[in-house]
């Protein structure tokens, strides 16, 4: 079996149940049932204790796409926070992450609750001054996290309302000063490259298909080698790299694609994924952690 990262410390979110292809979440108070084609197993609790639970289920309409029913429950100013832990361990402080969430047409709510495990590890290796680049960096959670551990965050994703999504996240959370780039990133890491520019650590969710902000046409299948050897040449030596995906590349594979990228590296692939009430476990995704040496 590949390794598994759990996030911890979360209060304001928890898995219910999964099964038969559905999540049973909460957040903060809203109870909310998803599907997730990666929730295999069965439920543990009865098929009437998940309608007796769920304040809004998410119905599909096509690949992408669906609406909330009801769709009027959530909260105004509706918000969850994570205590994120900084410093070593004899001097632990909690800063928190607060992130303003919306039931959206995706049937995603502004948060992957189960990236809190990469936030812990991106504070705990994150140093004051370190330059941290995010890459399809959708509302910033790990852009919070860097940023809260004292880096210089540049937060790049295609699209303009995500980012603002993101900014309000940032001044929710007491943050500030992380740089904004509303682009496509693989333009945005070519030019990066022309210009001889280096980071401590790149963070990156690349998604599986999607378009940039003037109509570009992205598939990972058929880019992921480029990003892969454009994104490692700017890792500066002693640098790390973060890198998960939910499209479908098995650890190790991605493991094998960045060992030939960068031969020296420390590498470690798994599954990035999540615990419910019940004890089901969904996987969420591959995740690849990986430091260069110096």
């Amino acid at each position: 079996m590949s390794q598994q990262w759990f996030p911890e410390d979360w209060l304001d979110y928890e898995l219910i149940d999964a099964g038969l292809g559905w999540r049973l979440e909460r957040f903060g108070d809203l109870v909310l049932r998803r599907p997730d084609i990666t929730a295999e197993q069965a439920p543990v609790l009865s098929q009437q204790e998940w309608y007796r639970t769920a304040d809004s289920v998410f119905r599909e309409s096509d690949r992408t796409r669906g609406d909330w029913s009801p769709p009027h429950v959530a909260p105004k100013d509706w918000q969850i926070s994570y205590p994120l832990q900084l410093g070593p361990k004899s001097k632990r402080r909690t800063v928190h992450l607060n992130f303003s969430l919306e039931l959206t047409r995706f049937k995603h709510v502004g948060v992957f609750p189960e990236q809190a495990a990469n936030w812990a590890w991106i504070a705990d290796k994150v140093r004051p001054g370190m330059r941290v680049l995010n890459l399809f960096a959708y509302t910033g959670g790990a852009s919070l996290a860097a940023s809260a551990a004292g880096a210089d965050v540049t937060h790049v994703d295609s699209v303009r309302q995500v980012v603002s999504w993101t900014r309000r996240n940032m001044e929710l959370s007491g943050l500030e000063g992380i740089r904004w780039c509303v682009e496509d990133a693989m333009k945005f890491v070519a030019r990066e490259n022309r210009r001889g520019r280096q980071y401590d650590m790149i963070i990156m969710d690349p998604p599986a298909f999607g378009l940039g902000p003037k109509g570009e046409r992205w598939r990972l299948e058929q880019r992921i080698a480029d990003l892969i050897d454009s994104t490692a040449a700017l890792l500066d030596g002693g640098g790390y790299i973060v890198m998960n995906t939910y499209a479908g590349f098995a650890p190790d594979v991605l493991h094998g694609m960045w060992k030939y990228a960068l031969r020296e590296a420390e590498i470690e692939a798994g599954e990035l994924c999540l615990k419910a009430r019940t004890g089901r476990i969904v996987s969420t995704g591959s995740l690849v952690r990986l430091h260069l040496p110096k």
